[in-house]
C-alpha cells in the first residue's frame, strides 16, 4: 500500500508536465487566458491537495498519539478554490473563468487515474 506523501509526489511530478504544457501553450498561442487560467487553476488545486496530504497526515499523528483532532482542513480548501476564483473574475483580461476551475480540478482528475492505474497493475 502507498502512503498518501507517495502519491502526492507522484502526482506533483504530472502535474508539473501538465503546467509545463500549459506554459508553452501560453507562451505560443493566442489563447493566453485560456492557458493563464489553467496554471492558475492547477497550482491552485496542487496547493489544495498538498493542504490534504498534511493535514491527513497530521489526523494520523494525532489519532496514534491519542489526541482528538478535528478538522482535515476542508475550510482552507475551499478558500483557496475561493481564491483562484476571485483572482480569475478580478482580472478576466489574463485569466479565464472556466479554465481555471477546470485547472482547479486537473490534479483530482489525475489523482483518479492514477488510482485506476494502481489499483489496475495490483489485482
Amino acid at each position: 500500500m502507498q502512503t498518501l506523501r507517495e502519491i502526492h509526489s507522484r502526482q506533483r511530478r504530472a502535474l508539473f508536465f501538465f503546467l509545463a504544457l500549459f506554459v508553452l501553450g501560453w507562451g505560443f498561442t493566442e489563447w493566453k487566458s485560456i492557458f493563464a487560467g489553467l496554471i492558475l487553476g492547477s497550482l491552485f488545486g496542487l496547493y489544495n491537495f498538498w493542504i490534504l496530504v498534511r493535514r491527513a497526515e497530521q489526523y494520523d499523528r494525532a489519532i496514534a498519539e491519542g489526541k482528538r483532532r478535528v478538522s482535515i482542513g476542508s475550510a482552507l480548501r475551499f478558500a483557496s478554490g475561493i481564491a483562484a476564483a476571485a483572482i480569475a473574475t478580478a482580472m478576466p483580461e489574463q485569466f479565464d473563468l472556466i479554465s481555471t476551475v477546470i485547472g482547479f480540478g486537473i490534479p483530482y482528475v489525475l489523482l483518479l487515474v492514477d488510482r485506476i492505474i494502481y489499483h489496475a497493475r495490483h489485482e
